[in-house]
């Protein structure tokens, strides 16, 4: 039995994010299908031709009738037809009466049951459709079957149509990073056709060209509008040309995507079905771009329903859920994306069973400067209550845990947010001599993850930072050299001497001689120790650093 989340169904998100693939319907609504060519032809049966007919006319007092010829009638037209215009009809008439009547979906699994006929495997052969209302269209009702029953659908079946949500919410993400690019290009060769090249443009006279303040606020007027069209754009196909400028229009069909996966992941069993095909990554990767706000708010709401599940909500941030969230909530402007990010946030403190991680998720918010956002939001009134609720129960859970915050869990949960900075810690000489020796915990986890944002990061400060503290740790730990070593970090410091930023150079450079003088101390350390061991007559003991 589908064990389902039981949560508000917000009809007004759900008409909105569904709003296309609803216009479409109401067209297709109005069709007359000549099902008497497809008996003549026998393209379909008699049985299903009196069925269909007679569904079209009297819907309900038919279904209730003679429901197990309709279900019968719906999934062989759905199998055996190919015209587009007639699949639409019929994916039209059956999603309609689906939410018409919820329990009609038992009806469908029960019947389908008796008949010995599969009712996953005619709508997940239309996912592979070139037609998008189809696909979107079968796609709904799959979740519907999936979501609104007893039944649940069949790992396999599952694992396919998990994958197929999560592909299309991943090739629009792409597509969307791709448009952002054109356009800023676009931008950029618009700004240059206009004002010229500074630096080399000379007028008449052979002067060189110098804006004036009016050109250079038209300047900054023109991309200011780019900058809107960017922020405005949701995720979308390729851009086009109209009149002569880029049009980057809306996927049509994103936010039914986003809208099927809400449902799907209210139900716990296909929680897990979805991290496993690394779904919780695409949300992440998706988010992290600039998408429209009703986008944002659905696949933010996913990562809500998934955190109701205790084990995953523990590690929820192992995939940077907090810091996304974080940023998302320092310039959102919508109330309804505000509302969601703290229910994530809260869910993340109250739902995992061990303590030290709703421990470590506070820590993690603080870090990335959530309690700010909270004292922001504290001085506005909200008509949600549970806004007021959410910001008054994370403001406490924060503020307490910032007051049992050691210096190492402050400085531990910047370096795994990747998120570096110069706080003081860093440069407290008293921290590295106390801690150094902590970065070899759980098999040197935080000096591995320096390692990485060295080799990885292309952001000055956090190089900087890096370098810095990969060379404490080697001034206070007597093995930190040889251990760096191991770890590949010693060439990558190197490697940053020839780096762009000066503040990196400098700071490699530090590391560099640091890991030099260390080698200097521990050499004469154990020229001392042989020189007492030639003393007593013993023979020296050999070994690495």
């Amino acid at each position: 039995m589908t064990t389902a989340l039981y949560l508000p169904e917000e009809n007004i998100d759900m008409i909105a994010a569904t709003s296309v693939l609803q216009q479409q319907a109401a067209d297709i609504r109005t069709r007359t299908i000549n099902w008497a060519s497809y008996m003549q032809s026998q393209m379909i049966s008699e049985e299903d031709y009196k069925a269909i007919s007679a569904l079209d006319k009297s819907r309900a007092s038919f279904l209730a009738q003679n429901s197990s010829q309709v279900v019968k009638t719906l999934l062989n037209l759905v199998s055996h037809l190919s015209k587009d215009s007639t699949i639409q009809y019929i994916l039209v008439l059956l999603d309609d009466l689906l939410q018409e009547d919820r329990s009609r979906v038992d009806l469908f699994h029960e019947t389908a049951g008796k008949l010995k006929q599969c009712i996953w495997g005619p709508f997940l052969n239309l996912l592979n459709r070139q037609d998008g209302f189809i696909v979107n269209m079968s796609s709904r009702i799959l979740a519907k079957f999936a979501c609104w029953g007893h039944e649940t659908m069949p790992k396999s079946d599952l694992n396919f149509y998990l994958q197929f949500l999560k592909d299309q919410l991943a090739t629009n993400g792409l597509a969307y990073l791709q448009e952002m690019a054109q356009l800023a290009k676009r931008t950029q060769t618009i700004l240059v056709h206009t004002h010229g090249l500074h630096g080399k443009d000379k007028d008449h006279h052979g002067h060189q060209y110098s804006p004036t303040l009016a050109q250079l606020q038209q300047q900054h007027e023109l991309a200011e509008r780019a900058n809107e069209s960017y922020r405005e754009v949701g995720v979308g196909t390729d851009p086009q040309q109209q009149d002569g400028k880029c049009v980057i229009p809306n996927n049509e069909y994103i936010q039914s995507v986003a809208r099927c996966l809400q449902m799907m992941l209210r139900v716990d069993e296909y929680r897990f079905a979805f991290v496993g095909v690394d779904g919780i990554s695409t949300l992440i990767r998706i988010l992290s771009t600039r998408v429209n706000f009703q986008v944002q708010y659905q696949l933010i709401f996913c990562l809500w329903v998934l955190t109701f599940n205790p084990l995953l909500a523990a590690k929820m941030n192992k995939f940077s859920v907090i810091p996304i969230l974080a940023d998302i909530l320092s310039d959102c402007a919508k109330e309804k994306v505000t509302r969601i990010i703290l229910a994530v946030f809260r869910n993340l403190i109250e739902k995992p069973e061990d303590s030290s991680v709703a421990k470590d998720h506070c820590i993690a918010m603080v870090q990335c400067k959530v309690l700010k956002q909270l004292s922001i939001l504290e001085q506005r009134r909200f008509d949600d209550e549970d806004i007021t609720s959410d910001v008054e129960y994370l403001s406490e859970k924060l503020q307490n845990s910032v007051q049992d915050l050691s210096s190492f869990d402050e400085y531990a949960t910047e370096v795994r947010s990747g998120r570096l900075e110069w706080s003081p810690v860093h440069k407290s000489a008293k921290f590295w001599r106390e801690n150094a020796q902590r970065l070899n915990e759980k098999n040197y986890e935080l000096l591995r993850i320096l390692v990485h944002l060295l080799e990885t990061s292309n952001d000055g400060i956090i190089l900087s930072v890096a370098c810095f503290d990969i060379g404490e740790y080697v001034r206070h730990y007597l093995r930190g050299k040889h251990v760096l070593e191991q770890l590949g970090g010693k060439q990558i410091v190197m490697q940053h001497l020839g780096h762009k930023d000066p503040n990196v150079r400098y700071e490699a450079l530090l590391a560099v001689q640091k890991l030099m003088v260390h080698n200097w101390e521990y050499l004469g350390k154990e020229l001392e120790k042989q020189n007492e061991f030639q003393k007593h007559g013993d023979a020296p003991i050999s070994g690495k650093a």
